[in-house]
């Protein structure tokens, strides 16, 4: 029989790993919370028009890398490819025009079709935040202030360079779209087959592309600054000044752009060279023709994602060790005493580890393996004592707890018996 393994481009998060990526999510969604950021979260997949509505039906991300599905009711339904859509969706169909400016933390997993590689998998994590309907420059300074204070928590900001550049608005966009078009309109024997559908559908999307000859020709394409309106500049200034304001530390890459229509003004990226090829893990944008675009009245928005995956590769966070204890029994008396005792420390926010079977022997061994940091031991004439040892497992010697303590545990209860048991903190972890 063939031995099953995880479908290519997917991974298992096996308890160390997913404790490491947990903590990713955990330092993320507190930084957000501390900016009034409010966790939510979109069904994994959409009708399909969602995605391709909002990212292009050009984009390398619906047209080569969406999961299409046709289900059994005839629905064409797309694993998510990123939460920008979906949240955006989930603002209109619920009638949020009244809460703005609405500012959602999300994560989860996000579906591509691609080439599976170091930071980049089939199935992938990111961490998502959006402000929706806040016009001004200061939304973007926060966004992006937030994304810095997340990398400075994790401890990564250091390996990390903020790339920042503008789009421009509708107008600046326009006059610039029409100088690309010229532009690449004269090297067309030298675009890419993609560039070239790309330049009759959208020519800023070129600016994006990997392919080598573009890339040459991308070195001397015309600049947005060139095509910028008073009013985009001003807006650009604005959000340089509040960066700086914040602290937050950039350099402006007039190359870096968002190929959609939709984006307007700021992009920006965090980008890394520890990660190899795949050096942005935060990357975002103003987004204020989307909401329009799928159907909601004219909204300004702007928003970020950064891939977990990638943010646990470069902050390499350890897992949590939690201080457990391990209850030891001795005969059939004290197995049916130690259920009970391990509800009462459980629910005293003690983390405890009972083991099924055992002698003494093969449960201290379990006990240290597991990095327990102390044992009850007890048995029949423990019960008759009303007391048990603790047997602390670094060698710190053995003391005794009276049994009747545990019917009560309160505060001085349960701190005399974390110092009985070496215990460091109380497992505030499991509370």
């Amino acid at each position: 029989m063939a031995q099953f393994q995880p479908v290519r481009g997917t991974h298992d998060l096996l308890p160390d790993d997913y404790a490491r990526f947990r903590s990713v999510v955990d330092t993320a969604r507190l930084a957000a919370s501390l900016y009034g950021y409010r966790e939510m979260a979109t069904p994994i997949f959409e009708f399909t028009d969602v995605f391709a509505r909002s990212m292009g039906e050009t984009s390398d991300a619906v047209s080569k890398e969406m999961y299409a599905i046709n289900d059994r009711g005839g629905e064409n339904l797309a694993l998510r490819p990123e939460y920008t859509a979906g949240i955006c969706r989930a603002f209109i169909s619920n009638g949020l025009q009244q809460h703005v400016p609405f500012k959602a933390f999300a994560w989860g997993p996000m579906f591509r079709y691609e080439r599976p590689q170091k930071g980049r998998q089939r199935q992938f994590h990111q961490i998502d935040v959006e402000v929706i309907g806040a016009a001004e420059p200061q939304a973007d300074v926060e966004v992006i202030s937030l994304g810095a204070d997340i990398l400075r928590r994790l401890g990564i900001l250091d390996k990390c360079t903020l790339q920042l550049n503008t789009l421009g608005d509708p107008e600046s966009r326009a006059a610039y779209r029409e100088a690309l078009v010229g532009y690449f309109s004269a090297h067309k024997a030298s675009l890419s087959e993609d560039s070239l559908k790309r330049l009759e559908k959208n020519p800023l999307r070129i600016l994006d592309s990997k392919d080598e000859g573009d890339r040459k020709l991308v070195a001397d394409a015309p600049l947005i600054d060139n095509y910028l309106t008073q009013a985009a500049g001003d807006f650009f200034s604005a959000v340089k000044q509040g960066l700086a304001l914040a602290g937050v530390p950039f350099v402006v890459d007039p190359r870096l752009v968002r190929g959609l229509d939709y984006y307007t003004h700021t992009a920006f990226e965090f980008v890394t060279t520890h990660l190899g090829a795949q050096g942005a893990v935060i990357a975002g944008g103003r987004y204020d023709g989307l909401i329009q675009q799928l159907g909601g009245q004219p909204t300004p928005g702007i928003g970020w994602a950064g891939g977990i995956e990638r943010l646990v590769l470069l902050s390499n966070p350890q897992p949590l060790t939690i201080e457990t204890i391990a209850l030891i029994p001795i005969g059939a008396a004290a197995e049916a005493e130690a259920v009970k005792i391990a509800a009462q420390l459980r629910n005293a926010n003690f983390a405890v580890e009972l083991a099924y079977k055992g002698n003494v022997g093969k449960r201290m061994k379990r006990a240290d393996k597991l990095g327990c940091v102390a044992a009850f031991i007890f048995g029949d004439d423990e019960l008759r004592n009303g007391k048990f040892k603790i047997r602390l497992m670094n060698g710190g010697g053995e003391t005794e707890f009276n049994l009747s303590k545990l019917n009560d545990l309160s505060v001085v209860n349960r701190e005399e018996l974390r110092i009985a048991a070496g215990l460091a903190i109380i497992n505030r972890s499991a509370i």
